[in-house]
């Protein structure tokens, strides 16, 4: 699943050097590393592989972010997974997948203790799974399948959030997260202009707007409505402004002159 980038707005970078790991350093954790793309570029990404010892509960928490006034969230990730069946005399433990969760605040108050590190007070997400996972002969040329998976979270109402990503026992790259929201662009639909509005806190919501005619255009059908879908998509358009007497629609119907 890929994200319509049309109507997609990103929000900021969320990992870079204002990032916390648990456990605590020294401990074996998450990690910054260099690794190739399938392309064979140089990338740095955070990976953790401790798929011999038990009990693993490994967190990477971004920075802070600002909502802009969003009211549902998405989630684009870029990973790699090892495949457990290829490391040898690995236990059962071994995973293929990793838990996105989101903290909510109004201020940038998190420390390296809190929230603390568990299911609430973070909110999970979903349990994120591999599409295609690396084995040993993909590791002996240093090349990782990258996976891309796409998630959305809401409503969200505080000024900003948190984003963490929880191993469990697997062998793993986090390599590129990119947050962002939906929002309808500004358009001319029926003789009216309607603004730039953000779509809904639920994926299926459908957000009303008020259009107004545009310059030497009259209100025929009333009242004039469109729809912001969650996809960011204009749609069920309602009422029309036509053209007031002496002049005449032109370019699509978007001017009267």
């Amino acid at each position: 699943m890929y994200p319509n980038t049309r109507n997609a707005h990103s929000l900021q970078n969320p990992l870079g050097n204002q990032h916390y790991m648990f456990p605590s350093q020294g401990q074996r954790h998450w990690e910054e590393v260099s690794g190739y793309d399938e392309s064979m570029n140089t990338i740095r990404t955070y990976q953790v592989c401790n798929v011999f010892e038990a009990s693993q509960n490994n967190w990477l928490r971004t920075k802070y972010i600002k909502r802009k006034g969003a009211k549902r969230i998405h989630v684009e990730m870029k990973f790699s997974v090892r495949d457990c069946s290829s490391i040898p005399n690995v236990p059962g433990s071994c995973k293929e997948t990793f838990n996105l969760y989101y903290y909510e605040s109004n201020t940038d108050s998190a420390t390296k203790i809190t929230p603390y590190w568990m299911e609430n007070p973070w909110m999970k997400v979903d349990t994120i799974a591999a599409d295609e996972s690396f084995s040993q002969v993909d590791l002996g040329g240093r090349v990782m399948k990258i996976n891309t998976e796409v998630r959305s979270f809401g409503p969200v109402s505080k000024n900003g959030f948190y984003l963490a990503f929880q191993d469990y026992g697997g062998c793993m790259s986090l390599i590129a997260v990119r947050v962002f929201y939906r929002m309808c662009p500004l358009v001319i639909k029926n003789g009216a202009v309607f603004q730039k509005t953000l779509s809904g806190a639920e994926s299926t919501s459908l957000v009303a707007a008020r259009g107004s005619c545009i310059p030497n255009a009259e209100e025929v059908d009333v009242p004039i409505k469109l729809y912001c879908n969650g996809d960011g998509e204009w749609m069920v358009p309602i009422g029309r402004c036509m053209c007031k007497a002496g002049y005449e629609s032109v370019e699509n119907g978007t001017v009267c002159q």
